[in-house]
């Protein structure tokens, strides 16, 4: 990933550039330490997110050594509540960010208390280490998250905005990165007799603290933009940031069902789905936290896929703008439920069918995310006001969130007293994916009476939506 050396005019002080330079045309110096910090939390993250479940069901204990297993509907629930929660915080994280503490310092603090968390689980496998373990985590890991992806669009100015859609397209190949390799990892150490709970979650909080040395050591290179302080304030209540707000708010609703159905698969409903599957690949056994790797490997295949073979081949017939790409998504995330809820199907009749129909409902749900997540990344940053960045992106993060107590509000309803389910599992997963279709058809309608205005740091504000932006996911329209 070249860079370029940046002007002496964009410096402001001795220590730190607060504005991103407006004659640079290459990457930006800082974008390397943002992409490799990255990578290693997003390793932290996903290695223990795929291992909770199953350990919450199998490998959880009493102080006294006791199992104290968790009901798959309970696991379930609280599985959504943690990842709810850790996309609901994210609106602290923007509080700090743009009113006190700036990006840097947020992102640098919160990271610390994220480590923690880590350890909590490492330390202690009772249900009173996992609460302390997952509440640290989700402070930290959800704090920073609207400043990370927020902080790479701010080291763009108007001579290098061209390039956003490509960095954000490593952004996201680093987030799968190492989330591909954890996911492999991480499952391994848990059921392996001679490591464990407690080195499948250490060794994510040693990343997890690589990833703090590696943001820190690139605090120079960074574009720091100061707290707004009064400002941020004044611009989120303004008839402009309402009205930017508002308009996003509209589109977010169907993200949020997006996100109810695709974190299922991320170490969730599938995977306990996987444990009735016969799970041998190509002569390997696989253990059920391990399928989930389907999907990291396959975003890293299908991000230039996507970029540069669908959507140019899409442009021949209708122009592919964000909105109807996460049109698309929507209806092909649906479509992979079926696919689940045929698996379902074959186990309920006393089957134990292979692993690669698992795969199969992998690809379809990795395109659609290509097409609803990574759009909906940049275009959540292209439309927020320049005071407003990081949130609006914790306005996305907060989709997450939304989705997730949508599933965890369904697992808790349906619920026995024993944590077991009062529905079959093929009605559970038909249920999601019947509600995918109607959001993806009401999107659709609503869609295409959408307006909206593109924001670019350090640019003219309010520029018209059709502005060209970025390469790729450009500019928003009309469905």
């Amino acid at each position: 990933m070249p860079t370029s050396t940046v002007p002496p005019q964009s410096l402001t002080s001795a220590r730190y550039r607060t504005a991103p330079s407006q004659t640079e045309t290459g990457m930006p110096p800082g974008v390397p330490y943002i992409i490799g910090n990255e990578a290693a939390e997003r390793f932290s993250f996903y290695g223990m997110r795929g291992i909770l479940i199953i350990f919450m069901t199998q490998y959880l204990v009493t102080r006294a050594g006791m199992p104290d297993h968790m009901g798959d509907a309970e696991a379930r629930k609280n599985f959504a509540n943690f990842v709810s929660a850790v996309y609901l915080l994210p609106i602290l994280g923007a509080i700090l960010a743009e009113s006190f503490w700036g990006k840097y310092r947020t992102i640098f603090w919160l990271s610390l208390v994220y480590c923690a968390g880590h350890f909590a689980l490492a330390l202690d496998d009772t249900r009173t280490g996992l609460l302390v373990g997952l509440g640290l985590i989700s402070l930290g890991a959800g704090g920073i998250k609207p400043c990370v992806s927020a902080n790479v669009g701010d080291q763009f100015g108007e001579s290098n905005k061209h390039l956003l859609s490509k960095v954000f397209g490593w952004f996201y190949f680093s987030i799968n990165a190492g989330s591909f390799i954890s996911t492999l990892l991480c499952p391994w150490l848990l059921n392996n007799p001679h490591f464990g709970p407690r080195w499948a979650f250490g060794i994510p909080g040693v990343a997890m603290v690589i990833a703090t040395i590696f943001f820190w050591a690139g605090r120079k290179k960074f574009v720091h933009i100061p707290p707004g302080g009064k400002a941020f304030f004044q611009q989120f209540f303004s008839k402009e940031g309402l009205g930017a707000l508002g308009r996003i708010a509209i589109v977010y609703v169907f993200i949020a069902v997006f996100w109810a159905l695709w974190d299922q698969s991320s170490g969730g409903a599938w995977t306990l789905q996987c444990r009735n599957m016969d799970l041998n690949f190509f002569g390997i056994q696989l253990l059920p936290e391990q399928v989930q790797t389907a999907n990291p490997i396959l975003i890293l295949l299908f991000i230039p896929l996507v970029n540069y073979v669908i959507y140019p081949l899409m442009a021949r017939f209708f122009e592919p703008t964000p909105l109807r790409k996460i049109g698309i998504g929507l209806a092909l995330t649906a479509f992979s439920y079926l696919v689940i809820a045929h698996i379902q199907t074959l186990i309920d009749a006393g089957g134990r069918p292979t692993v690669w129909w698992q795969f199969l409902a992998y690809v379809i749900l990795t395109l659609g995310e290509a097409m609803t997540s990574i759009t909906g990344l940049e275009f959540s940053y292209t439309q927020a006001p320049n005071k407003m960045k990081s949130a609006v992106m914790a306005a996305w993060l907060f989709t997450v969130s939304l989705g997730n107590q949508f599933t965890a509000a369904v697992n808790a309803f349906i619920q026995n007293p024993d944590g077991s389910s009062r529905i079959s599992d093929h009605q559970y997963y038909m249920f999601f994916a019947t509600i995918c279709f109607i959001a993806t058809a009401i999107f659709a309608v609503v869609a295409m009476f959408y307006r909206g205005k593109t924001y670019i740091q350090h640019s003219e504000e309010g520029a018209p939506l059709n502005a060209p932006v970025a390469t790729i996911n450009s500019a928003a329209g009309d469905v």
